[in-house]
This record gives structure tokens, C-alpha cells and sequence, in this order.
């Protein structure tokens, strides 16, 4: 549902344009408040669920994540729809850290990183998916009212996994081994703040580029930098005699501090894909919303089958395995340019489903396999931080991403000489330049590490 949420919304926001008459600067809060919202929440909601537990934490993410989409999909005007989508993005960065935790605490060796591997599959597939799924729903639906079920579909999901949840997953009784040691009542209040405000400041000029005109915005950069450099000098005094938000020493292993890196710089150019995309076969090739994500199915089916195969063979192979699949990215993305390059007719669809099928199968040994490697050496009862911040990361590596590549996108795509195909072509290149970035980062682990072995967690 998280992740669904992430993209499915895409499709959706001309059909919430006729329905509620909704304003230019609405909709792109639609997008970018979820984005705010769920990367503002990820590490400290991880942190809650190492120190309260993970599936009480769980449980309280599901319920509201599932009353929130309730409230959007019955939203009568954009404030009540963008207050509704920051209460789920609140939801989704409570829920997302649970998930990466709970792995973690319940598998080892190699069945964690098949337990990674229908993670991989999920976040590939759901990813991916949404613009069919939504596209499906406005079209059955109808353009006034069909963008409400892009958010009512929620409501089954969480229907049906909220006692599955009660049921299945481990409670107190059964947390970690490792967690005895330490305060488990300190949540580090101030480490809390200045995260959450370093968060918002880097991510907002990124989420708003094209709503605040003017380079002024990126002078919220430098603050960022300044509040997240207070922020790690606050968690190493903290650290000394508590429990920080944010274990330090984290970094200085290098599974944890390469991927994670890696994992921003792929998500940069793996989501902002899907935005030029989407853009340009519906505004530039008149598709419809379900033609649309029909022609982004292959890279989702590929990412999916492969990310769980991936996650079966990861602890064999170890890094190698995330090189080769960032580097069938770079591959795919350079054969869907050429193609569009070369095909500019309403068939354009079909051309680019063979690199894009290769490049999502290369995207499905990249995700989960690197989730597995960035997170095999952590401690158990860091599990739920460590993994809101790698998810953190992805969250900031998409919104500088699709800023970065929307810019290039709309400096062709907009205007009244608008050229929706060379603005897609340089799109598709500067996502392709980001995936190569993380391509060098996985080859500088390969050739300077330590003799890949299987790691047993």
C-alpha cells in the first residue's frame, strides 16, 4: 500500500483536477506532502519500533494509513485531500521501518535474503504497477470520480492484513536476543527534531522545484546541511551516555555505508523513470491513463520476478550480484532512449518494452539484493533505524531525482515549442547518468573490498 501510493497517484491527477477542480500547486502537494511526510517519520518510527516493538508500532501504522486513504478518497476539496495525504505519509514512514526490522529479527543467513527478495519483489512490482492500477481504476470508474478509488483500493488491503498482522507477527514477548542491553525508554527527543527538520529542509526545494520559481529555494540547502551537521554532532555527544536516535558507528562498516549511498543514488534515477514516462505518453502521446501504465508493465514484472530470484542467490554471490544488475540498468535505459529516439509514433509503447523489461530485471537484482548486503552486519536491535535510514535515503535520492530529471524533462517539454520526445530522451540519459553513479559505487565495493564471502547474518 505504501509504495502503491507512491506512484499510483500519477495517473490519477488529471482525473482529481475535473473532480474537485483542484489548483496547480494542489496537486503537486498531493505528490510531493506524501513524499514529505513518510521520509520526515522513517528513522524515529524505526527507532520506536526497536525500543516499544515492532508490531505494536506496525499495528498503529496499518490502522492509520488505512483511515487516512479512507478520508482522501472522500475528500471534497484539495485542502481536505492534502491534509489527508500527509496523514498518510505519516502512516507509511511508520510502517515501511517495520518491515526491513522484522526481517532482520525473524530470518537469518540465506532465508533472510529470500526474505529480501519478496521485499524486493513488492517494492519492484508495487512500484511499478501503480500507473496500470490506477489507470484501470479511472477507467472503470470514470474520469470524475475515479481518481477516489486510486485511494478506496487501500481499505481491502488493510482490511485483510490487519489481523493477519495480529496473528502472525511476533509480539514483545519474542523481540530480539540482542536487546537487553540499554535504556529502552530513550527515544533522544532533540535527535528526533533535527533530523525531522534537517529532513524537511533538504527535501522541500527538491519536491517544490517547479512550484517555487527562482534559485532562492536551493538556499534551504545549506541550512539543511547545517541542521543534519548539528544533528550528527548532537547523536556522538548523546551516544556517549544513552541510546542516540541514529548509531554512528553504522557508517563506519562499510556494507552499510556504500550501499546505502548506492541506494540513494539508484532510487534517483530508478523513480524518476516512471515521472518522465508517465508524463510524456499521456501529455505528449495523448495515451490514456491505462495505455500508460501498460507500457511500463515490463519493467515491472522483470523488476519483480528477478528481485526474487535475486534474493534467493544474494548471500552466495554477494556484491557482485547488484554490479551486474546495475549495470543491465545503464543497458536498458540506453536501448529505451534509442528506441524512443527512433520511433516517435504512438507505437513507442512497444518499442521500449524489451530494454525496459531488461532494465527491470536488472532493477530487481539491485533493490533487495543491496537491501540485504546494506543490512547483513547490523545489529538486531538497530534493525528498525538502520532501515529508516536507508529508506530515508531512497526517499531523498527519489525527490532529488525527479526534480533533477523533471527540470531537464520540462526545459524541452515545456513552452509553446514544446518537444515532448527530445525532452523524454534527455530525461531517460540523466536518469541513466544517476543509475551509472550508482553503478561506480558498486564497482569501487567489488574492487576495494574484502573478498566477497556469504554472509550468515
Amino acid at each position: 500500500m505504501t509504495l502503491l501510493d507512491v506512484s499510483i497517484v500519477n495517473v490519477a491527477l488529471p482525473s482529481i483536477r475535473t473532480g474537485i477542480h483542484a489548483s496547480q500547486s494542489g496537486l503537486q502537494w498531493v505528490l510531493s506532502g506524501y513524499a514529505l511526510a513518510f521520509g520526515l517519520v522513517l528513522v524515529p518510527s524505526g527507532r520506536l519500533g526497536d525500543v516499544r516493538g515492532r508490531r505494536t508500532v506496525f499495528l498503529v501504522g496499518l490502522v492509520f494509513f488505512t483511515l487516512a486513504s479512507a478520508v482522501a478518497g472522500a475528500a471534497q476539496n484539495e485542502v481536505w485531500l492534502v491534509a489527508a495525504r500527509l496523514a498518510q505519509g505519516v502512516a507509511g514512514g511508520i510502517l515501511v521501518p517495520q518491515v526491513s526490522g522484522f526481517i532482520q529479527q525473524m530470518f537469518r543467513g540465506a532465508e533472510r535474503g529470500r526474505a529480501f527478495g519478496l521485499l524486493g519483489a513488492t517494492i519492484g512490482l508495487s512500484t511499478a504497477i501503480g500507473p496500470l492500477l490506477g489507470g484501470l481504476l479511472i477507467q472503470l470508474f470514470g474520469t470524475q470520480e475515479g481518481w477516489r478509488w486510486v485511494f478506496y483500493v487501500n481499505l481491502p488491503i488493510g482490511l485483510v492484513a490487519l489481523p493477519l498482522a495480529v496473528r502472525l507477527l511476533p509480539g514483545p514477548a519474542q523481540r530480539e536476543e540482542g536487546d537487553r542491553r540499554g535504556p529502552r525508554s530513550d527515544l533522544d527527543p532533540l535527535g528526533v527534531t533535527l533530523l525531522g527538520v534537517g529532513t524537511v529542509l533538504l527535501l522541500l526545494p527538491f519536491v517544490q522545484e517547479r512550484q517555487w520559481p527562482g534559485p532562492a529555494k536551493w538556499l534551504l540547502l545549506p541550512a539543511a546541511f547545517a541542521v543534519l551537521g548539528g544533528f550528527v554532532a548532537w547523536e556522538r555527544h548523546y551516544g556517549r551516555r544513552h541510546e542516540p536516535l541514529v548509531d554512528l558507528a553504522l557508517f563506519r562498516q562499510r556494507s552499510y555505508g556504500l550501499g546505502t549511498l548506492l541506494s540513494l543514488l539508484y532510487f534517483a534515477g530508478f523513480t524518476s523513470i516512471f515521472f518522465v514516462l508517465t508524463l510524456y505518453l499521456q501529455n505528449g502521446m495523448g495515451y490514456s491513463a491505462l495505455e500508460a501504465g501498460l507500457s511500463i508493465m515490463p519493467f515491472a514484472v522483470g523488476s519483480g520476478v528477478a528481485a526474487a530470484i535475486g534474493g534467493r542467490v544474494v548471500t552466495r554471490i554477494g556484491r557482485p550480484l547488484p554490479t551486474v544488475g546495475l549495470a543491465m540498468v545503464v543497458v536498458g535505459l540506453l536501448g529505451t532512449t534509442l528506441a524512443v529516439h527512433l520511433d516517435t509514433t504512438r507505437s513507442v509503447g512497444l518499442v521500449t518494452a524489451l530494454p525496459l523489461l531488461f532494465a527491470g530485471v536488472g532493477s530487481g537484482l539491485v533493490i533487495s539484493p543491496n537491501q540485504t548486503l546494506t543490512l547483513g552486519e547490523v545489529p538486531v536491535e538497530r534493525a528498525g533505524s538502520a532501515g529508516g535510514i536507508l529508506q530515508t535515503a531512497q526517499r531523498i535520492g527519489s525527490a532529488a531525482g525527479i526534480a533533477a530529471v523533471g527540470a531537464v524533462f520540462f526545459s524541452r517539454a515545456a513552452g509553446p515549442h514544446a518537444d515532448w520526445t527530445a525532452g523524454l530522451e534527455l530525461g531517460l540519459v540523466t536518469s541513466t547518468g544517476l543509475a551509472a553513479l550508482a553503478l561506480v559505487v558498486a564497482l569501487v565495493d567489488v574492487f576495494t573490498g574484502p573478498p566477497n564471502r556469504p554472509r550468515s547474518g
